[in-house]
């Protein structure tokens, strides 16, 4: 038994063999029954407590432990066996990235969790959209510059020469940024309209020769539904090259219309058309106040009358307009008042 046991097997005695398939069997079952232990004792003790955060930080922790576990088994198994100086260099080098990701991933989850727990109830609870638009780009881009820093780290101690790999990046990310700087544009266009507000969700904006509603604020495009029904997906560094007319922040929208009635029109009639237009403007609660209306106007084949109202910013433009229309031509013709068309009349010798 002694001389199986002594019996070299790629440079290490079986022995040494079986005590590190032990060791890494055991981290694995540790690392199981600490999962199973996690799943089955500790969330029940953390959903009895009033803290959430007790709760956010086992269920993002729990992987990265587990793994560490195993992690820290594999290397302790291999350390112990020798391959050559070459191979034993490589192991060496894999575990201490293997293990200062791992450190990086639990540094990521654990401050991912203070943030859900502290700082989106916050962001929840503030009247402005821009912080709950930017949080979740401020998260990844937070968890990015983490990751990094983890890699830096980590290639840095186990030998590597981490300053010309970063000048090396340093070349290629500027052939990158040059490749896709209509897509930096773009972002960056993102971020001035999170920052700048020149439009929020549902207003209806002109630019650039489209007119519609705002659907979707993306970070690097947004979309508009156009009064036609078409949906538009605009670049959003559209937004900072060119103007943006935002119609939904008009204190209200002035609607002019000139009506033409024919000459056959008693004065009477006149007023009463006036009377009625006045009246059709007051009824709608789409239609704010400071309505104008005036017979303004002697025209070739009609008698011309101004009216003006102002339709309230949050009321349908259009369906407002739809329905004072359909009340004039409604009201007009129960009054029988005549609305003209261009006529001629021929005289014969």
């Amino acid at each position: 038994m002694n001389s199986f046991l002594s019996k070299p097997f790629y440079g290490n005695e079986t022995k040494e063999w079986l005590i590190s398939f032990a060791i890494i069997a055991g981290s694995l079952l540790l690392a199981k029954i600490l999962y199973w232990a996690i799943g089955k004792y500790v969330k029940k003790i953390t959903a009895k407590t009033a803290s959430n955060l007790d709760d956010l930080l086992v269920d993002k922790l729990e992987e990265p432990i587990v793994y560490g576990i195993g992690i820290i088994g594999f290397y302790w198994a291999t350390n112990r066996l020798h391959f050559g100086q070459g191979v034993d260099n490589f192991f060496e080098h894999f575990f201490v990235i293997v293990f200062t990701l791992n450190i990086t991933w639990l540094i990521v989850r654990t401050i991912d969790a203070l943030i859900e727990e502290y700082l989106m109830p916050l962001v929840a609870k503030s009247e402005s959209d821009l912080d709950d638009q930017l949080m979740p780009l401020i998260r990844r881009l937070f968890k990015v510059i983490l990751w990094a820093m983890g890699i830096i780290i980590g290639l840095n101690n186990a030998g590597f020469d981490v300053a010309a790999l970063i000048a090396g990046l340093g070349i290629g990310g500027l052939a990158l940024a040059l490749a896709a700087q209509d897509t930096v544009k773009n972002i960056f266009g993102g971020i001035m309209v999170y920052i700048d507000k020149p439009f929020k969700l549902k207003d209806r904006i002109k630019i650039n020769g489209h007119d519609g509603f705002v659907e979707e604020v993306g970070i690097r495009s947004t979309r508009m539904r156009t009064l036609e029904g078409r949906v538009i997906t605009l670049p959003n560094a559209k937004f900072s090259e060119n103007a943006v007319e935002n119609v939904s922040a008009e204190p209200t929208r002035k609607v002019i219309t000139n009506l033409g009635l024919t000459y056959e029109t008693q004065p009477a009639k006149m007023q009463e058309a006036i009377n009625l237009l006045k009246e059709i403007a007051s009824n709608n609660p789409g239609v704010d106040e400071g309505t104008i209306v005036s017979f303004n106007s002697w025209g070739d084949f009609s008698m011309g009358i101004l009216f003006i109202y102002f339709i309230k910013p949050e009321a349908d433009i259009l369906g407002v307009q739809t329905e004072i229309n359909m009340e004039i031509l409604t009201q007009f013709n129960e009054a029988g008042l005549d609305f003209a068309y261009p006529t001629q009349t021929i005289y014969r010798k």
